[in-house]
C-alpha cells in the first residue's frame, strides 16, 4: 500500500522517516511543528535528509557532530557516526590489504569499490529519509545515537 506525506501529499517509502520532498516527518500533519528538540528544518539551515546524505563526506560528518542543530538530531547523528565508522573500516581494510603481498594488493581495488558503493547507497538512502544500516557497521552507529 502506498504511503503519502501528510505535509506535501507526495508518495514516500514505507520505511521513510523523513519525506524526501519536503524533509518533514511524513506522519505529521501539515500545520503541526515538530516537538523534538533536534528537528532541523528549513529555518535551521539544511533539511535533515540532505544533512544525513552529506555526512558521507567524512569531514562534513565531523562538522555536523559539532554544529548545534544537527548534533541533537538523531537521524543526522546516525548517518554521521555510520559514515565515520565506515571510513575507519575503509582505511583499516586498505592498511591490512596493503600488508598482504600479491593477494592483498589485487583485492585492494575491489575493497575500495565496495566501500565506495556502500557509502553511495547509504547517502542516497539518507537523502530519501531512510536510516539504512550498512551491514556490520550500522548497528555500531545506532548504539552511538
Amino acid at each position: 500500500m502506498a504511503r503519502f506525506c501528510e505535509s506535501c501529499h507526495k508518495e514516500v517509502g514505507d520505511a521513510a522517516v523523513f519525506c524526501p520532498f519536503c524533509g518533514k516527518n511524513p506522519d505529521q500533519p501539515a500545520g503541526e511543528t515538530s516537538e523534538s528538540p533536534g528537528a532541523a528544518g528549513p529555518s535551521a539551515g539544511l533539511q535533515t535528509n540532505l544533512a544525513g546524505a552529506l555526512c558521507y563526506l567524512w569531514i562534513i560528518a565531523i562538522v555536523f557532530l559539532l554544529l548545534e542543530p544537527y548534533n541533537r538530531d538523531k537521524f543526522v547523528r546516525f548517518h554521521a557516526f555510520q559514515a565515520l565508522f565506515q571510513g575507519l573500516a575503509w582505511i583499516g581494510g586498505n592498511i591490512v590489504l596493503s600488508l598482504i603481498p600479491y593477494l592483498g594488493w589485487s583485492l585492494l581495488p575491489l575493497w575500495s569499490l565496495l566501500m565506495f558503493v556502500l557509502a553511495a547507497i547509504a547517502a542516497v538512502k539518507a537523502y530519501q529519509g531512510e536510516a539504512w544500516k550498512i551491514p556490520v557497521i550500522g548497528p555500531f552507529a545506532e548504539k552511538q545515537v
